[in-house]
């Protein structure tokens, strides 16, 4: 069973958890490209991505977004035992530093918002997906969850 609108409620600002870390590689971000035809050649190895501003490839920044499940995977969750979960959407994504092939990463999550919905909660996340060794994150995401009993 879900818990109770006023539950979540009170959790809101307070940190989830914090995900393991995750190594993106060069063989990702290749069927990444090949998946969206988006063969940029920052995301391509070769004499190019390492001659450019980022001294080699990068994954791209919708390719950090789609690893957000795979990132978040393991983060205790508040949310009880709902019957049903969905992925209602983004409300806010920003990539704030580019990811190198072979980096690691990992989400760092808070309870941002909780709001009641027709037959269930609305949950906001507020996922910070950190860099290994950067001082600045890779990514913010803004994450919406309905949860249906």
């Amino acid at each position: 069973m879900a818990p109770d609108i006023e539950t979540l409620a009170s959790r809101v600002g307070e940190e989830i958890g914090t995900g393991e870390w995750y190594r993106v590689t060069q063989e990702q971000i290749d069927a990444f490209a090949d998946a969206t035809e988006d063969h940029q050649w920052i995301h391509e190895a070769g004499p190019a991505a390492d001659q450019g501003p980022f001294a080699g490839p990068i994954a791209h920044g919708f390719l950090t977004l789609a690893l957000l499940w795979r990132l978040t995977e393991g983060i205790p969750s508040p949310l009880g035992d709902p019957q049903m979960v969905v992925n209602y959407g983004l409300d806010k994504v920003r990539f704030i530093t580019p990811v190198p092939a072979g980096s690691r990463i990992r989400a760092r999550v808070a309870l941002a918002d909780v709001s009641p919905v027709e037959g269930g909660v609305q949950m906001k996340q507020a996922v910070t997906i950190e860099l290994e060794g950067a001082e600045r994150p890779a990514a913010y995401v803004e994450s919406l969850t309905r949860i249906y009993d």
